[in-house]
């Protein structure tokens, strides 16, 4: 099959899209909501310092990530030789996604010193996000090998994207209602249930191959820096998602300590925060139809802004006005899941490289990601340790380091972000929006 023929709109019903989409649930629990659980679960239970916790949090999310171009590669690799293997590398990767999030939070009494503990941490947290690396790069690789055109991509990304935030609900609220046990139960029924479902697909009529692409350039690692609208994509995109870690990272300790709220109330608090991202997708769409990706993005920027800078004016017992800046900061993370992808889409066709380096884009743009959780518990633990803030403390001083923590400091990196997006794209928007670039056929 030639790439034109790749990239022919194929019908494809509503349940094979639902049903490759929803291994997207499960290995959303290795995502952000362990960074939301995890510092609070060893801080709170087994006391370990924050300072060490966030370095070895960036240590291990900081080696996943930079080995993502490579798993590109390793997939493609995988992909030329057969399904089978693609098969067999998915059950394996799952099982050391289950394995890895159940050693994260049921330690063994071996380890129960504060270094045995960061010791177990590092090395389970690199397992879990290694695997879910090696896995969702598979998953996401096999969906954009089926061509189709925009609109069916949009299909098969807006699936999986649905079941990841149905994901991130369930593993942020469940702890709190279910407790890990079952928590974890849950992610190995559904990790067997999505990798069944997606095999069931790959395997039906409506599944397609797509010819490898000959040439040097194809899965290059380093193609996607040579085109300056993906750097000053990338640089925006890496200052906006540290601005949303930070707060991510730290919401519970706010919770716990600044407002004194029940802790009964802590899933109603981080399920309002996705479900408003995800009830605000329809919105997002209409703004951008209206005022294109770029300023829909400002727009999304400016609300985060408006919603967290109201966070230094609450305080012990201000949960109502704490569900009304988790529901505003929710609806900004929808804009924030919707429009950069769109344009990094956008800007592999500006660049004429679909179906040759999309890959390495796809790399490079998870290790961003990726590092931007990593540096928002980096950066941000050891700063509040820094400050004189220790969990559990209630005084003024704690409470205010806590504060500027969780509200200014994400204002400050929204606010650079929205410079760095008007300098960067918004002046000069033809980097990745303009004609469709051609490359030589090999």
């Amino acid at each position: 099959m030639n790439a034109a023929t790749a990239l022919t709109p194929v019908p494809v019903p509503s349940k094979t899209f639902a049903a490759y989409g929803l291994l997207g649930l499960p290995l959303a629990f290795v995502a952000l909501p362990v960074y939301v659980h995890l510092p609070n679960f060893y801080a709170q239970q087994y006391g370990v310092p924050l300072a060490a916790l966030g370095v070895v949090l960036l240590l291990s999310r900081s080696i996943d990530a930079v080995v993502d171009p490579w798993l590109g590669r390793w997939g493609d690799r995988l992909y030329r030789h057969s399904w089978r293997a693609v098969w067999l590398a998915a059950l394996l990767l799952a099982l050391a996604v289950a394995l890895g999030f159940a050693a994260l939070f049921f330690p063994p009494a071996a380890a129960m010193s504060a270094a045995g503990l960061l010791v177990w941490v590092g090395c389970a947290l690199t397992l879990s996000h290694l695997a879910y690396s090696g896995l969702g790069i598979l998953h996401q690789a096999w969906a954009a090998r089926q061509g189709g055109g925009g609109i069916t991509q949009s299909r098969w990304v807006a699936w999986r994207e649905g079941f990841a935030l149905m994901g991130v609900l369930l593993a942020s609220a469940l702890p709190a209602l279910w407790g890990w046990a079952l928590t974890t139960a849950l992610l190995v029924f559904m990790l067997a249930f999505g990798l069944f479902s997606w095999q069931r697909v790959a395997r039906s009529d409506v599944a397609s191959d797509v010819a490898v692409v000959s040439g040097h350039e194809v899965g290059g690692l380093w193609q996607p820096w040579k085109h300056v609208g993906f750097r000053r994509l990338l640089m925006v995109f890496m200052l906006n998602g540290l601005a949303s870690a930070v707060p991510a990272t730290l919401v519970l300790f706010f919770v716990q300590d600044l407002l004194q709220a029940p802790k009964s109330m802590e899933p109603l608090f981080l399920g309002l925060y996705f479900a408003a991202g995800a009830l605000s997708f329809p919105l997002w769409l209409k703004v951008i139809d209206r005022i294109g990706l770029l300023r829909t993005w400002a727009t999304g920027m400016a609300l985060s802004v408006l919603a967290f800078v109201s966070v230094v004016t609450l305080g012990a017992g201000d949960t109502t006005g704490f569900l009304l800046v988790c529901a505003l900061s929710g609806m900004a993370l929808g804009a924030d899941l919707t429009v950069p992808g769109a344009l990094l889409n956008q800007l592999i066709d500006r660049c004429g490289e679909r179906g040759r380096t999309d890959g390495a884009f796809m790399g490079w743009w998870n290790l961003a990601t990726k590092l931007n959780l990593a540096l928002a518990a980096g950066l941000s633990l050891p700063l509040l340790s820094l400050w004189g803030y220790v969990p559990g403390q209630q005084d003024a001083d704690a409470v205010l380091a806590l504060s500027l923590a969780y509200g200014l400091l994400p204002c400050v990196l929204k606010l650079l972000a929205g410079v760095a997006l008007y300098a960067a794209l918004m002046r000069q928007p033809e980097l990745i929006s303009g004609p469709a670039r051609v490359q030589p056929s090999a």
